[in-house]
C-alpha cells in the first residue's frame, strides 16, 4: 500500500495510556501524521479511531514515537488454490491492501500466508477470497484437512485425470501426427475414415480432454485473465484453447480461414493438457516428499501416557497430562512429555529429536524429551513441560516458522514474477504479429501455433518454487540433524559468516568447574578457610561458586550475613565478624588489596588454563584457589572442522587474559577477549562484527543480549530458554560438532536456491525466444507447442527434484 493510497477508517489498540493527558499525547501524535484527517482516542478501550490516507506504518510509528506501544498481531493462514509463483504475488498484493497489515510472507511450498499487523482475520480471510482463492486460519487446519492431507488428494486427482487425458488423447495424436512420421498410415487413414471424419473425431476427444481433465486451467485460469491477474493456468488456458478453437473453426467452417490455411491443431490442444497434468502429478508428490520433515516430527508425539494415581496407573491422553504429573515409561515405548526421571535407569534413543545416533543414558535426575524411544529398562517421570511446552512442540513450531520465512534472496523474485505472465501474454501477441505480417505462407497457422508455444513454455512456477522447496527441504533436513533454523533468513546469514566466536563456559566446555588448587597464605590452612569462603559462595549462582561448594560438601559452613555481588567483578560478605572478599587480581586491585604475594602462583595457574581466584579477608589477601572447567570432548572435532572451513575462531571469556589464552591456544581459536564482564559481551561482539560476519555461540541468560546483537545467534539446545529464544539457530543436542553441519547445510540450501534460479530463469530466457521462432530464419527450426508442453512440465520437477537433494546432506559426515 503507498503512503497516499486511500484507506477505511484505522482502529488500532495502544499500550501504556494511563490518563487523559496520555490520550490526548497520542491524539495530537496521529493528527500530525501526514494524510491524517481525523483521529480520535479512547482511553478506556484502549484504541484509536484514525481516519484519513495516511499509511498505518507510520501511523504505528507516530504513536511509538509519543511514547506508547501498538501490538501487533501475528495471524497465520492456510491459503488454498495457489499454483504458481504469479498466485503468491496476487495473494500478497491482496494482503497488504487490507488496512492496518504492515507485513506479508506468503509461501507457494507451504501454501501459508504470514501476516502482521493490526487487520483482524475476518478481513483478510475476505480480501484473499475476493482474490479468488480460499483461506482459512492455520489453527483451524486438523491434521484430516492439513496440506498433506489436501497435496494427496490433489495427487489422487491429477491422477485420475491424468489417466483419462492420456486415454483420450492417445488416439488424437496416432491419428493426427501417426500421418506425419508413417506416410503410409495417413494414405490408410484417408482411404477409410477419410480426413473428414478423422478431424471430427479428433475434435470430440480433444474437446473432451479440455472439457474434463483440462477444465481446472479454465475454471481457474480464465477468471484470473479476466480479473488482469493471470497465473500459469491463464497461461494454458490461453494456449490450449487457441489451438481448440482454431482447430475447431479448420473442421467446421473453413470458409472462415485464409485459402491455404485450413489444418487442425487438435493433437496439440490435448497434449498440452494431459503433459502438463504430468508435470503437475510429479511436481504434487515431489512437494509431499519435500515437507516429510515436519510429518516425522509429528508422528513423533504420543497419543497415550500412563499416568500414576491414587487409584493405581491409568492410561491418559498426553493432552490430559499436567504438570507434575507422576507418569511410568515402559521399554519400547516413546516418552509422552518432556520430563524428569524420578526413578529407574534406562537409554534413551533422541536420535529423532536431537540428531544424536548413540542411546544416552538415563537415571534419577536426568531430564528425558518428549517424543524419544525408551530402549530396556522401565523409568517413572515427573513432567516438567506438557502440550506447546514441550521441547518437541517448540521444534515444530520453529520448523514450521523457518519454513514459512523468506529470504532476502526471493525479493528479486518476487519483482521478476509480478510482471512475468503479462510480459509472456505480451511475448505471444507479438510473436502472433510478427509471423502474421512477416512470416512464410501459410502465415496464419505458423503465428498461431508459435504463439501457443510461447504461452505454453513459459514457466512462472518454476520460479515460484525455487527459493521455498529448497527452504523447506533444506530446513527439514536440519531438524532431522537437531539443528534448528528459527528463522529462514538464518540460512542465508550463515553461510556468509567469516568469523564464529564462542562464549566459553557451557559451550567450549561441560559448564561444570571443579577446584584445582587452594594455597594458603602463611599461617592460614584449607580446613579453615574453606568453609568460609563456600559459605560466601554458598549464596551465588555462578559455575565457579558452585565448583567451590561442591569441594566444601560434608564440612559445616558458618553463616554469611551482607552478602553482595556484582556480575564479573567478584562477591563479598561477612563471615564470623570478619569481611570476605572472593574475586579475581583485578577485583583485589579496585579493591586496594595487593596480590603480589600470589602472583608467581597466579600465573602458573592461568598458563595451565586455570581460573585464579584471589580471597581477602579483612583486606589481606589470605588464600589463592583455582577453578578449571573441563572442555567438552567434542570442541576439538568441531575447532578443527570450523577452522577447515576457513573460518575465523574468537572467544569470549571473563577468565582473566592468561587463562583465556591458554585454552584458546590448546584449542587453535585465533583470537581472545578476557576479562569480559557479562554486560560486556555484547560491546565484545560489535567488536568481532567490524572485522566480518559475525556468529555468536552462547547458551546461558547472560548470552541473549549477544546473541541477539550477532549477525547469526547460535544457542545450544541444553542452554537456557532466553538463550534459544534470542538464537536465530538452535543445536538441540548441545554438540559443537553440529555447527559446522549448520554452516555447510546454510552453504548447500544457498547453492541449491541459486541453481534452482538459474535454471527457472535461464529456463524462461533461452526457450521462449526458441518458442517464438527465432531459430526459424537461420536454421528452419519451431518449437511445437507439444514439446513446449513437456518442456514447461518438467521444469517445475526439475527445481523440485534438486531441492530434494537435500534430504541426502550430512549422510556421509
Amino acid at each position: 500500500m503507498t503512503a497516499h493510497s486511500p484507506i477505511p477508517p484505522l482502529s488500532l489498540p495502544v499500550e501504556g495510556m494511563t490518563c487523559a493527558s496520555c490520550s490526548g499525547r497520542v491524539e495530537r501524535a496521529l493528527k500530525a501524521v501526514p494524510g491524517v484527517t481525523d483521529a480520535s482516542v479512547n482511553l478506556a478501550t484502549a484504541r484509536a479511531e484514525v481516519a484519513g490516507t495516511a499509511d498505518p506504518d507510520a501511523v504505528i510509528a507516530a504513536v511509538r514515537a509519543a511514547g506508547y506501544a501498538v501490538p501487533l498481531t501475528a495471524t497465520e493462514l492456510s491459503v488454498e488454490g495457489m499454483t504458481c509463483a504469479s498466485c503468491v504475488g496476487r495473494v500478497e498484493r491482496a494482503l497488504r491492501a487490507v488496512p492496518g497489515v504492515t507485513g506479508v510472507t506468503v509461501n507457494l511450498a507451504t501454501e501459508t500466508a504470514q501476516v502482521t499487523g493490526l487487520a483482524d482475520t475476518a478481513a483478510l480471510i475476505s480480501a484473499i477470497k475476493a482474490a479468488g482463492y480460499a483461506a482459512r486460519p492455520a489453527s483451524a487446519v486438523t491434521a484430516d484437512d492439513g496440506p498433506e492431507v489436501r497435496a494427496a488428494a490433489e495427487a489422487a486427482r491429477l491422477q485420475r485425470d491424468l489417466i483419462l487425458a492420456a486415454a483420450l488423447t492417445l488416439p488424437v495424436f496416432v491419428l493426427e501426427m501417426g500421418g506425419h512420421m508413417v506416410p503410409a498410415f495417413h494414405h490408410w487413414v484417408m482411404a477409410t475414415i477419410g480426413q473428414g471424419t478423422s478431424w471430427l473425431i479428433q475434435f470430440v476427444l480433444a474437446s473432451l480432454v479440455l472439457a474434463v481433465p483440462g477444465r481446472r486451467f479454465f475454471v481457474k485460469g480464465l477468471p484470473a485473465l479476466f480479473k488482469g491477474a493471470p497465473d500459469m493456468f491463464s497461461l494454458v488456458a490461453l494456449g490450449a484453447g487457441a489451438a481448440w478453437v482454431y482447430s475447431t473453426l479448420a473442421t467446421f467452417l473453413p470458409a472462415l480461414l485464409p485459402p491455404g490455411t485450413v489444418a487442425v491443431y487438435f493433437e496439440a490442444a490435448a497434449m498440452v493438457v494431459t503433459l502438463i497434468l504430468l508435470g503437475r502429478l510429479l511436481e504434487a508428490r515431489a512437494k509431499g516428499r519435500s515437507s516429510q520433515a515436519i510429518r516425522r516430527l509429528v508422528a513423533l508425539q504420543p497419543q497415550i501416557a500412563h499416568r500414576q494415581g491414587a487409584g493405581g496407573v491409568t492410561d491418559v491422553a498426553v493432552a490430559e497430562v499436567q504438570l507434575g504429573d507422576r507418569l511410568e515409561l515402559r521399554p519400547g515405548e516413546r516418552v509422552p512429555v518432556d520430563a524428569r526421571v524420578i526413578s529407574g535407569d534406562s537409554w534413551v534413543d533422541e536420535a529423532m529429536v536431537t540428531g544424536e545416533p548413540v542411546p544416552v543414558a538415563k537415571a534419577a535426575g536426568d531430564r528425558v524429551i518428549g517424543g524419544t524411544v525408551n530402549q530396556a529398562g522401565a523409568l517413572v517421570l515427573q513432567a516438567t513441560a506438557v502440550g506447546a511446552d514441550t521441547m518437541l512442540s517448540r521444534i515444530i513450531r520453529m520448523v514450521e516458522a523457518a519454513q514459512g520465512g523468506k529470504l532476502p534472496i526471493q525479493a528479486l523474485v518476487d519483482r521478476v514474477t509480478l510482471w512475468f505472465v503479462p510480459a509472456v501474454i505480451a511475448a505471444a501477441v507479438l510473436t502472433f504479429g510478427l509471423w502474421l505480417a512477416f512470416g512464410p505462407s501459410p502465415a496464419l497457422p505458423m503465428a498461431l501455433v508459435n504463439a501457443v508455444a510461447v504461452l505454453i513454455i513459459a514457466c512462472p512456477c518454476a520460479m515460484g518454487l525455487a527459493t521455498p522447496v529448497s527452504i523447506l527441504v533444506g530446513t527439514g533436513r536440519g531438524a532431522a540433524l537437531g539443528i534448528l533454523f528459527r528463522k529462514g533468513e538464518a540460512l542465508q546469514a550463515l553461510q556468509d559468516v567469516t568469523i564464529v566466536a564462542f562464549d566459553k563456559t557451557g559451550t567450549l566446555t561441560m559448564g561444570k568447574p571443579q577446584l584445582r588448587a587452594f594455597h594458603a597464605a602463611q599461617g592460614e590452612t584449607k580446613e579453615t578457610l574453606l568453609p568460609l569462603i563456600a559459605a560466601v559462595e554458598a549464596q551465588s549462582e555462578h559455575p565457579i561458586a558452585r565448583a567451590i561448594v561442591t569441594a566444601a560438601e560434608g564440612l559445616p559452613l558458618p553463616q554469611a550475613d551482607a552478602f553482595r555481588a556484582r556480575p564479573g567483578h567478584g562477591v563479598s560478605a561477612t563471615v564470623l565478624g570478619a569481611s570476605i572478599v572472593i574475586g579475581s587480581a583485578r577485583d583485589m586491585a579496585a579493591r586496594g588489596i595487593d596480590v603480589a604475594a600470589f602472583a608467581d602462583q597466579a600465573a602458573q595457574l592461568a598458563d595451565r588454563g586455570e581460573t585464579p581466584i584471589h580471597v581477602a579477608r579483612d583486606g589481606r589477601l589470605v588464600a589463592l584457589l583455582s577453578v578449571a572447567d573441563a572442555v567438552k570432548p567434542t570442541t576439538p572435532e568441531a575447532i578443527a572442522a570450523l577452522k577447515a572451513r576457513g573460518l575465523r575462531l574468537a572467544m569470549i571469556s571473563g577468565d582473566d587474559a592468561r587463562t583465556a589464552r591458554a585454552i584458546a591456544r590448546d584449542l587453535g581459536i585465533d583470537e581472545v577477549i578476557a576479562e569480559v564482564p557479562p554486560e560486556g559481551k555484547v560491546d565484545a561482539v560489535r567488536r568481532l562484527k567490524s572485522l566480518g560476519r559475525l556468529a555468536f555461540v552462547g547458551d546461558g541468560i547472560n548470552d541473549a543480549p549477544a546473541l541477539a546483537e550477532a549477525d547469526v545467534g547460535i544457542a545450544m539446545g541444553t542452554g537456557t530458554d532466553v538463550a534459544i529464544e534470542a538464537a536465530d539457530v538452535v543445536l538441540v543436542a548441545g554438540r559443537l560438532p553440529a555447527l559446522d553441519l549448520a554452516i555447510g547445510l546454510s552453504q548447500a540450501t544457498l547453492r541449491n536456491i541459486r541453481q534452482n534460479l538459474f535454471w527457472a530463469f535461464a529456463y524462461n530466457v533461452a526457450l521462449i525466444p526458441v518458442a517464438a521462432g527465432a531459430l526459424y530464419p537461420p536454421f528452419g527450426i519451431l518449437l511445437s507447442p507439444v514439446l513446449a508442453a513437456g518442456a514447461m512440465a518438467m521444469s517445475s520437477v526439475f527445481v523440485l527434484t534438486n531441492a530434494l537433494r537435500l534430504r541426502r546432506y550430512g549422510d556421509r559426515t
